[in-house]
This record gives structure tokens, C-alpha cells and sequence, in this order.
């Protein structure tokens, strides 16, 4: 089975699918591997790296995708890259099928079997495979270190022989993946951290992290299925901003991380919560790609509100520290193939909870149930003559 790796070519993306280490374990398990020449560059991957762990390096991505069985990606291929993929590859990759359903159906036209690492089911079985989680980790700790650098202040508690420098105050919106891993670093940094969700299942696990925990009753549960949070209701969420504006007006940092696949993320800091906070305080929002957290925000950038808040709205913070994300993401991709692949073939069962979960497309078709209804319905087809070839 031939493996292609291209180099990742949308804006700020500097993550590589599949890293040395991961292709060694491939190549010995006697997979073919291709990567496309400089596409671990960004990442702190060299081409002699990957040639030393068994690869070949192509010239370019069209070389790489011949004859290529699978090909791996961490974001979703423009149409000029479909191009060269060959019929009945599979595809995998971060394909953010609810954000770009139409990109699906190109998928599904070119004959491509595509596998969202997104979709895939939150269950213990494919915990090793969870990309979302592997990249909202770095997301939650970086979140964490860019407000540090625009806080004009000291997380930690110091005593000096000029006086005793209070704490800072950080306030984590939304106990994820991203919002743990931000409790978590925002403490060892010193500061004074609080936290709120909507599912009250996770206060011990905030609590466990030295954090407290904020209760505001809402009236319902924002726990979703499969591990994700659901939206609340219009109702709960106005009451839920209400409370939080007297919170977030006593943080000198917040971070937002509040996120519905396929939906626009919810508003839950106003512009009446951001002018309570003090000149110089800082507010993360980790949902800026799909819209925001914040009233305010500006996705890719950092502003400044009337009264002083640093509010930053940038986006795809794993791609920023690709070395360590790109060695995650690798792993959960391997995990994927490892999971799908017997006697050195491809064996994706349809009827696998799994492979089921993370495939778009098969056989010329758009099969993901969410997907086919973003494209106007269950019953819409886009069969292609031939399927896949």
C-alpha cells in the first residue's frame, strides 16, 4: 500500500501529516511512503529525516499522489490537488466537512473515499485516533502563553523585596479538551484559575485541577452526545451571559473555548462583560474560526477594546507549534491506518462504528449523515457514474 504525504499549502498551516517517526513505524510494517519534498520543513521535519526512516521524497504533490493508495493530510486538499489524487484512494485528513460541505461532493465526483480524522466517534476504542482532542491540547496550552504575553501583569503570586504582587485571575470558559489543558497550564503558570460549563459533569474534573468551579443554573444540560457539548437554548443562553458578566469583570484573563460542530459558535461574552473588565485584561477566544466567543473579536487578529481589553481572536494556534503538533497528529493517523488496514491492504467495513463515523464519502457517493443534510437532505444523492474506479 503507497502512502502519500504533500506539503500543506493553505495560509499559516505549518503541520505535516505523518512525521519521520511514525513513517519508520509504516515503512517496517511494509507500507510504501511518499512525502512530497520540503512538507515537513515547516514543522522542523527535514527531507533527510524522512528519507533515513524509509521514504521516498517526490518533487512535488502531484508525484507524490501517483498511484497512491492513501493519501494523508491534516487539512482538506484544494481542487487543484484533487486533481491528482487517483480514483479510490482514500482521503484523510482534518476535512471540515460541516464547515465546506461542498467540498464533500468534489470528494465524492473525484471517486475518493474520504475519512474526516473529525468525525470520528469520541469512544474508548478509537481514543488514539482523536485528533480534535491531540490538537485542542495545544490549542488550550497556547491559549494560555499568549495571554501571559499581552497581560500586563504577573500570573504568579510574587514577594519581593518591593512588596508581594497579587495573582492573576483567569477565568476558562468551557472544560474541553482545549479549556483543561488551559486550567491546567494557567495554574502550573501561578495564576488563579476559574472555570465554567455548561455540563456539570465535568466540575470534578476542574476541581481535580486545582481550579474552581463556577455554577451558574441555566436550566438544562449542554452535555451532547458523544463526548461533544450541545447548543443551549436561546433562553439558557441569555441567562448564562447575564451571570458571567460579573465573573468575567473580575478576571484579568479570560479564554473561551466554546464550540458546536457545524454550528456558529455561541456568544458568551458581550460587549456589556468585556467593558466590565478592567484596562489591560485579556481575553482568548479559541472559537474564533467559527465566529467567536467574544463580541468583539476579530478572527486572525488582536484588538483592542474601547475601555483596554486585549481581545485575541487567532486562529489554528496548533499550527503554530507544528513540531509537537504534527507528532500527534501523526499518531492519531497511524492509529487510523493501523485500525483499518489488514494483511498490508485497506479493509474499511462499512458497518465498523469507526470507519462508519469518519467516512464522507464512498463509491461516489456522500455517506456522512450530517454532511448529506448540510447539502440539502438525507435523500439527496451525488452518485457519480462508475463510483470509484
Amino acid at each position: 500500500m503507497k502512502i502519500a504525504v504533500p506539503k500543506e499549502r493553505a495560509p499559516g498551516e505549518r503541520r505535516v501529516a505523518l512525521v519521520p517517526e511514525i513513517v519508520a513505524k509504516l515503512v517496517k510494517g511494509g507500507q510504501s511512503v511518499v512525502v512530497e519534498h520540503d512538507a515537513g520543513a515547516s514543522a522542523g521535519y527535514t527531507d533527510a529525516a524522512y528519507l533515513a526512516a524509509g521514504a521516498t521524497i517526490a518533487p512535488d504533490a502531484r508525484s507524490a499522489y501517483e498511484g497512491a493508495d492513501v493519501v494523508a493530510r491534516v487539512g482538506k486538499p484544494s481542487d487543484e490537488e484533487l486533481e491528482g489524487i487517483k480514483r479510490g484512494a482514500v482521503l484523510i485528513g482534518l476535512l471540515a466537512p460541516l464547515g465546506d460541505a461542498q467540498s464533500v461532493e468534489r470528494y465524492a465526483q473525484r471517486g475518493l473515499t474520504a475519512l474526516a480524522m473529525e468525525t470520528i466517534p469520541r469512544t474508548t476504542k478509537a481514543q488514539a485516533m482523536d485528533a480534535l482532542s491531540s490538537q485542542a491540547n495545544i490549542g488550550g496550552y497556547k491559549a494560555v502563553l499568549l495571554a501571559a504575553g499581552y497581560l500586563p501583569k504577573f500570573f504568579p503570586m510574587l514577594t519581593t523585596a518591593a512588596g508581594t504582587i497579587s495573582p492573576a485571575k483567569a477565568l476558562i470558559i468551557g472544560a474541553g479538551v482545549a479549556g483543561l489543558q488551559a486550567i491546567a497550564t494557567a495554574r502550573r503558570l501561578g495564576a488563579v484559575v476559574t472555570a465554567y460549563d455548561t455540563r456539570a459533569v465535568v466540575a470534578e474534573q476542574v476541581k481535580s485541577l486545582g481550579a474552581k468551579f463556577l455554577e451558574i443554573d441555566v436550566g438544562e444540560s449542554g452535555e451532547g452526545a458523544g463526548g461533544y457539548a450541545r447548543e443551549l437554548s436561546p433562553e439558557a443562553i441569555a441567562k448564562q451571559r447575564a451571570a458571567m458578566v460579573k465573573a468575567i469583570g473580575a478576571s484579568d484573563v479570560v479564554i473561551t473555548t466554546a464550540a458546536i460542530p457545524g454550528k456558529r459558535a455561541p456568544i458568551l461574552v458581550t460587549r456589556e462583560a468585556v467593558a466590565a473588565m478592567a484596562p489591560g485584561s485579556v481575553i482568548v477566544d479559541l472559537a474564533a474560526e467559527t465566529g467567536g466567543n467574544v463580541e468583539g473579536t476579530q478572527p486572525g487578529q488582536a484588538v483592542t477594546s474601547e475601555n483596554g481589553v486585549t481581545i485575541v481572536g487567532f486562529l489554528n494556534l496548533p499550527a503554530t507549534m507544528p513540531y509537537d503538533a504534527s507528532r500527534l497528529y501523526a499518531r492519531n493517523v497511524q492509529a487510523l491506518l493501523d485500525y483499518v488496514t489488514k494483511d498490508g491492504a485497506l479493509a474499511l467495513d462499512p458497518t465498523d462504528e469507526i470507519v462508519a463515523g469518519a467516512t464522507l464519502t464512498r463509491d461516489g457517493e456522500v455517506v456522512h449523515a450530517a454532511t448529506r443534510a448540510a447539502l440539502g437532505g438525507d435523500n439527496r444523492s451525488t452518485t457519480i457514474p462508475g463510483g470509484a474506479a
